[in-house]
C-alpha cells in the first residue's frame, strides 16, 4: 500500500498507461491535471484526451489549465495537499512554484534512459538515430529540462523495424508497471536518486510536420529511420507532383543508378525509389483522403515508375 497522497498529471495514451496502473494498484489520484480539449479528427471535434476519458469513467476530478502560470490555479493544487506529483506526458512545464508545492517532490514518467534523449520526443528520436535499446526513466523533476536525478530505469531492446507507434506502446507500459511497482519504494525514501551524468546528455526536440519530409539525398537506410521514427504521426511523406503521399513502410535495399528520387520499379515487393546511397522499397502508403495501400495497389493508381518524387 502507498502511504501518499497523489496528484496525477498526463494527457496522452502514454500517460494513459502510467495513470492506470496506479489505479488498478489502488493509488486514486486527488486529482488529474490534463491537457484542455483539442480540436480531432476530420471534423476538428473538440475530444477529451485519453487521460480526461480514463478519470471521467472512474470519478476522478479534472483539472484542464491552459497554463501552469496562474496564481488561482497554484492554491487549487495547494489546498489538495499532494504528497507527490506523478507527470507522464503531460505536456505543459511545471513551474518551480508548482514543483514546490508536493511535500514528496514532483516524479517524471520518461520514455527514454536518461540522461540520453531529454525532451519532448524521445521515442522518435531513438529510431532515429539507429539505437539498439531504449527504455523509460523514472525521474526525480527539477526546474530544467529532464535533468533531474533518477530513481531508476528500465531498458527495452528496439526491434529491427519496430516503428515509433509500436515502440510507444511498449514503453508505455513499461512506464506503468514501473511506476506501480516502484513508487511505495520512492515515497517511503527506500530508492534514493542519483544525478545524471551531463556529459552524456543529448537532446529530442518537438518533431514538425517539415520533419518527417522524405529526403531522397540521404541514405537508403535513414530514409528508412525516418519512415519508421515518425510512424504513426506526423507520417514521413514525400510529394507525387501536387500530392503529398505518407509513407508508412519501407526497407533499404542494395540498388544504384538514377538521380535520388527516382523511382527505379513498382510492383508487388513495393515502390523502389532511388536514394543519395542505395535505395528503399516503399511497402505501404496513403493519398491525401484515401486509406493506406499496399505498394502494389498504389502503383496501379498512380503508375509512378520512371518518375522523380520530390
Amino acid at each position: 500500500m502507498i502511504d501518499a497522497k497523489v496528484l496525477f498529471a498526463g494527457t496522452p495514451d502514454f500517460a494513459l498507461a502510467s495513470l492506470r496502473a496506479l489505479v488498478e494498484k489502488s493509488v486514486v489520484p486527488l486529482a488529474v491535471l490534463t491537457q484542455p480539449d483539442r480540436p480531432a479528427g476530420r471534423g476538428k471535434k473538440l475530444t477529451a484526451s485519453p487521460v480526461k476519458q480514463y478519470a471521467d469513467e472512474h470519478g476522478i476530478p479534472l483539472l484542464q489549465p491552459t497554463t501552469l502560470r496562474d496564481a488561482s490555479l497554484i492554491a487549487e493544487i495547494k489546498s489538495l495537499k499532494p504528497d507527490i506529483i506523478i507527470v507522464a506526458a503531460y505536456g505543459l512545464i511545471l513551474p518551480q512554484e508548482a514543483l514546490d508545492i508536493p511535500t514528496r517532490g514532483c516524479l517524471n514518467v520518461h520514455a527514454s534512459v536518461l540522461p540520453r534523449w531529454r525532451g519532448a520526443a524521445p521515442i522518435q528520436a531513438a529510431i532515429l538515430a539507429a539505437d539498439k535499446s531504449t527504455g523509460v526513466s523514472l525521474m526525480s523533476m527539477t526546474a530544467g529540462l529532464d535533468c533531474g536525478p533518477v530513481f531508476l530505469s528500465e531498458s527495452l531492446d528496439i526491434g529491427a523495424e519496430e516503428t515509433a507507434g509500436e515502440l510507444h506502446d511498449r514503453l508505455a507500459a513499461l512506464g506503468g508497471r514501473l511506476l506501480a511497482e516502484n513508487l511505495a519504494a520512492i515515497v517511503a525514501g527506500e530508492i534514493k536518486a542519483i544525478e545524471q551524468d551531463e556529459s552524456l546528455a543529448t537532446y529530442a526536440g518537438k518533431i514538425t510536420t517539415a520533419d518527417a519530409a522524405m529526403d531522397w539525398m540521404l541514405a537508403a537506410h535513414d530514409v528508412s529511420l525516418k519512415v519508421r521514427a515518425y510512424n504513426p504521426v506526423p507520417g514521413a511523406h514525400f510529394k507525387l507532383e501536387e500530392e503529398r503521399v505518407k509513407c508508412w513502410r519501407a526497407t533499404a535495399i542494395d540498388a544504384t543508378g538514377e538521380k535520388p528520387g527516382t523511382v527505379l520499379s513498382a510492383d508487388r515487393d513495393g515502390i523502389v525509389v532511388s536514394c543519395g546511397d542505395g535505395a528503399v522499397a516503399m511497402r505501404e502508403l496513403q493519398r491525401p483522403g484515401k486509406g493506406r495501400v499496399s505498394a502494389h495497389e498504389f502503383a496501379a493508381q498512380t503508375k509512378p515508375l520512371g518518375r522523380v518524387l520530390a
